[in-house]
């Protein structure tokens, strides 16, 4: 079988869109799924349907990576964006050809280098883990290359400076998709960090200052990657060896903290992405964290509890669906403050996401370190009901006692502390403070347990206990899980 090429996909007489030669006008640092199936994407979508004719070539950010397997392919790769949307089962195969080559900085950096003498190129984007962006004062100027991103990105801006630093209008719009919060501002506060330790000029300093753009973004999909189960057959159906196919879920939006000036040249209206330019991220942040992922960890423990292990398991149960929605719709959306349609629009594609059929996403997965998972995503959401509406939110609060009943296990290990589900056992995982806490109270009555858990300010930063009525409703509730269960508390709760 031939490999994925320009040529084998000619002889095929492929009639998807293809951009063969185009200037490249974006770098990338880093080449793994994720920014393949979203950044990648929408680049690709931009160049058929808005002429942005841009090429982007990578750079893949640690030195085990694809680039000589994305060369080798001359940066094509198949994209399989799958889930369930309006209702239909839906599974869209695109060939991705924005991207020209990959480099490999810890091979050849000037070759890396050599990027920031080309006119053309304008966008940075970037995604190198939570862990990418960060100052190591150990890194030097004269490192080949720095060890990390911030550091090569300072690098390469110097050289960029050295180039064009006289003319207006040369430096770059930087796209930071880590997931750290403000991930654009902390880039530049790193680089600002570096060419001070550097030396590296005042004029240098305000260059990078006034003639670059950091973005911070959010960015909302999930990619599930290289299809290792099915790729050969994917490959019999596609007619070529594909090493690079990337898989993720249809839904995707991607929200840049930026200038409206950036539509000038990053023209995604015109495209009709899922793409907003605003100055300000925060408000839709917020949204994902405090509806998708507060939904997550406000039910899976819970539904874990009463016998399911798949999200989109849940999804098809009445009772456990219901829960969640009345969760999202009755506590969750009132805290926030977007345009409530926005909200409404964002909890139903939420749902749809969680019924996806092509993703077998384990609640066991989904529960670990769940007690900062708890505090980040769901406590805001019942402070802010417990001030608005002056009473408890009946779901969070039994949501609360569903993650104390999880982690009421019994054998702490090496591996975690170990609970029981009926008559089998599972891993319950979180920071070792955490279990060592819960082994100590395994044998606390609920009204010991759950004051000691509320009152755990390590744990929430404060004294939860302090919420009027609070401790009493949730000892209530995890009273009638053991003596019910969960599936139960859920099934009195819902209207």
């Amino acid at each position: 079988m031939k490999k994925l090429s320009y040529a084998t996909l000619k002889e095929q007489n492929y009639d998807g869109y293809l951009l063969e030669d185009a200037p490249e006008r974006v770098l990338q640092f880093g080449e793994g799924n994720f920014l393949r199936a979203f950044v990648d994407y929408f680049i690709d979508v931009l160049n058929e349907k808005a002429g942005f004719n841009s090429k982007v070539v990578l750079c893949q950010p640690i030195a085990p990576g694809l680039a000589d397997m994305i060369n080798e392919q001359e940066g094509l790769y198949t994209l399989f964006l799958r889930g369930f949307q309006d209702g239909q089962k839906v599974n869209k195969k695109r060939v991705i050809s924005c991207v020209s080559r990959c480099l490999n900085p810890y091979k050849d950096f000037e070759e890396v280098l050599k990027c920031a003498d080309n006119p053309d190129l304008r966008f940075i984007a970037c995604n190198t883990t939570e862990a990418g962006i960060a100052y190591d004062p150990a890194c030097q100027f004269s490192d080949v290359p720095a060890d990390s991103y911030p550091g090569k990105l300072t690098q390469f801006l110097y050289r960029r400076f050295e180039k064009f630093g006289k003319e207006a209008g040369k430096g770059f719009i930087i796209l930071s998709c880590e997931l750290i919060d403000d991930n654009g501002k902390e880039l530049e506060k790193c680089v600002l960090k570096y060419a001070e330790q550097w030396n590296l000029s005042e004029e240098f300093i305000n260059w990078v200052k006034e003639e670059n753009t950091f973005c911070s973004t959010l960015v909302d999909r999930i990619v599930t990657g290289y299809p290792r189960a099915e790729a050969a057959d994917i490959c019999a159906e596609l007619g070529y060896e594909d090493n690079l196919i990337d898989t993720g879920e249809i839904f995707g939006f991607w929200v840049i903290e930026g200038p409206q000036s950036i539509k000038d040249e990053f023209p995604v209206d015109k495209a009709d992405l899922p793409i907003l330019i605003t100055d300000n991220h925060k408000p839709y942040k917020q949204r994902k964290v405090r509806i998708l992922n507060g939904a997550h960890t406000s039910f899976v423990l819970g539904a874990y509890l009463a016998g399911q292990d798949i999200v989109r398991d849940c999804m098809h149960d009445d009772v456990i669906c219901k829960f969640m929605n009345q969760t999202i719709y009755d506590e969750i959306i009132p805290t926030l403050t977007l345009p409530k349609a926005e909200l409404d629009a964002f909890a139903h594609s939420v749902t749809e996401r969680f019924k996806n059929p092509f993703i077998d996403h384990q609640l066991l997965a989904i529960s670990l370190n769940s007690t900062s998972k708890w505090r980040a995503r769901v406590m805001p959401s019942l402070k802010g009901y417990v001030e608005l509406k002056k009473e408890l939110p009946a779901c969070i609060t039994a949501s609360f006692a569903f993650y104390i009943a999880f982690f009421n296990g019994q054998e702490l290990t090496d591996e975690g502390l170990v609970g029981t589900r009926g008559d089998n056992t599972y891993l319950i995982k979180d920071d070792k403070a955490v279990l060592e806490f819960y082994a100590a109270h395994k044998d606390d009555s609920v009204e010991d347990l759950v004051h000691a858990v509320c009152t755990n300010e390590d744990f929430w930063g404060e004294d939860l206990s302090a919420i009027d009525g609070f401790e009493a409703a949730v000892a209530f509730y995890l009273a009638d899980i053991r003596e019910n269960g969960t599936y139960e508390v859920m099934k009195k709760l819902v209207k």
